[in-house]
């Protein structure tokens, strides 16, 4: 039995570290795009194809449809991202799991930090070709809401499935939390405030992070899936 929790644990940080070395060579290359003088075509391209021909400060679809974006979009946001970690700490506080709490925290606040120090390095402006469908202020590159989705929705959905022995339902947490990671990013575009370089280096930035703090809090422990009267 040990031994097959041993080879189990194994496997959950061999495909972690893979994809945190596929996301820091996602986010050189396209870090790499993102320092030139121009944007690469299929940004610009992209970022058009959302809007209507000839009127690019008309997004595509139905009326109705910007104002759902917008609330896709504050998924990502650091009002909802503080809110959503605060309550989600504070829980496993009461339920006796502060290591996992810590891990949380680590995680999100970490992610947070080097998202703004990633913006500061590459101090990409946004995107004028199409008008911005959202107030913005801070620099293009990589996207924070793409970033700290990954960051904060990974996080927490990797916490949960290790609470949950239905290998359906772990599948499910953690298909959900990638399936709201792309919706920002995607939200983002079609708001017109980054370019797609943007969110695809927020992406690989976040699931990168995401996975070397799950890295980390397996080799250390600190997550665990047992509750703290079975310790």
């Amino acid at each position: 039995m040990a031994g097959g929790r041993f080879g189990r644990v194994d496997g959950s940080v061999l495909v972690a570290g893979l994809v945190a070395v596929a996301g820091v060579f996602g986010f050189v290359e396209l870090m790499r795009l993102a320092s030139a003088a121009a944007p690469p075509a299929f940004d610009t391209r992209i970022l058009l194809a959302l809007r209507e021909a000839g009127h690019p400060a008309t997004p595509l679809g139905p009326h109705w449809l910007k104002g759902a974006v917008r609330d896709v979009s504050s998924l990502g946001s650091a009002t909802v991202v503080f809110l959503l970690t605060a309550a989600v700490v504070i829980h496993l506080a009461l339920s006796r799991r502060a290591s996992a709490g810590l891990f949380v925290v680590f995680a999100v606040a970490g992610g947070q930090v080097l998202s703004s120090l990633l913006k500061l390095l590459v101090a990409r402006p946004r995107p004028e070709i199409v008008p911005h469908l959202t107030e913005v202020s801070t620099l293009s590159f990589p996207s924070g809401h793409a970033m700290m989705s990954a960051v904060t929705y990974l996080t927490l959905g990797l916490l949960a499935a290790r609470f949950l022995s239905c290998r359906a339902a772990k599948i499910y947490v953690v298909a959900l939390a990638v399936a709201l990671t792309f919706l920002v990013g995607a939200s983002r575009l079609y708001l017109g405030v980054h370019w797609p370089s943007d969110v695809m280096a927020g992406w690989c930035a976040g699931f990168a992070w995401a996975s070397l703090c799950f890295i980390a809090a397996k080799l250390t422990r600190a997550v665990s899936g047992r509750t703290p009267e079975t310790r």
